[in-house]
């Protein structure tokens, strides 16, 4: 049904060791949604998303997408990362390849196109996002906000039903944030799905159709951006606020 969740999760536990860092998260993602996901360090947002395309395997609960569980067994854990893309703080770019090459390798290698038809879905996608002209560069040869368009581009790529933003603008200087999330907003204006941890309230209350705020691996409190980040009603996401208001004019 169209109407019914792309994205449902179940009772989402994550262990390491004797420290329990997701206690239990119950999510649903419409088709469409935009959600910008807060917390302190160590709350468990970058675990969450890790756990959604099973780079981390959930310790108890269940991810549905688009009605059916998934990651169940390792054979389908390829399928599902094709399904569900993501977005690192790090780029994580293969430093030996060029940039085409990097945005190419999952269509060669997972998704078996020839190479003439992988490269030009590649250089449409790295056009997206602003950086046809870099096709042949190295991604030492990068600013950091580029880096990180090439890492968007390659996610695109795969064609993913859901896109997943690890705190994507965390580890650029300032004056390169602005690019990437111009790149993000472009994509929610298409109405792509996506679930994004971040530390940029204004996006956040710009772009997002819902806010979640994460304390103690749970949803503490969850809204529409005008409710959570205008008027919170918890005062652990009270506090939170403050924190990162202290300094603004």
């Amino acid at each position: 049904m169209d109407d019914a969740p792309l994205l449902q999760v179940r009772g989402l536990r994550k262990r390491f060791g004797a420290d329990e860092v997701l206690r239990g998260i119950d999510l649903d993602v419409a088709r469409g949604d935009r959600i910008a996901i807060l917390g302190a360090s160590g709350s468990g947002k970058s675990t969450l998303l890790r756990c959604l395309n099973f780079m981390e395997m959930p310790s108890a609960g269940s991810v549905s997408l688009a009605g059916q569980v998934i990651g169940t067994t390792e054979a389908e854990l390829t399928r599902v990362r094709q399904r569900v893309g993501m977005v690192f703080q790090q780029f994580n770019l293969f430093p030996h390849m060029t940039v085409l090459a990097n945005v190419m390798e999952g269509l060669r290698t997972v998704k078996r196109l020839p190479e003439a038809q992988a490269r030009t879905k590649a250089l449409a996608e790295l056009h997206r996002v602003g950086l046809a002209d870099k096709a042949e560069a190295w991604p030492a040869r990068l600013s950091g906000g580029q880096k990180q368009r090439v890492a968007i581009a390659r996610a695109l790529a795969m064609e993913p039903e859901l896109l997943l933003f690890d705190e994507p603008t965390s580890a650029l200087d300032p004056e390169l944030v602005g690019e990437v999330l111009r790149v993000i907003r472009s994509l929610a204006d298409e109405g792509r799905t996506m679930l994004l941890v971040t530390h940029e309230l204004g996006f956040a209350y710009h772009v997002a159709s819902r806010v979640l705020f994460i304390a103690d691996g749970g949803i503490h409190e969850q809204g529409p951006p005008e409710q959570i980040l205008k008027h919170p009603t918890q005062p652990r996401t009270q506090a939170f606020l403050a924190r990162h208001r202290e300094f603004e004019f």
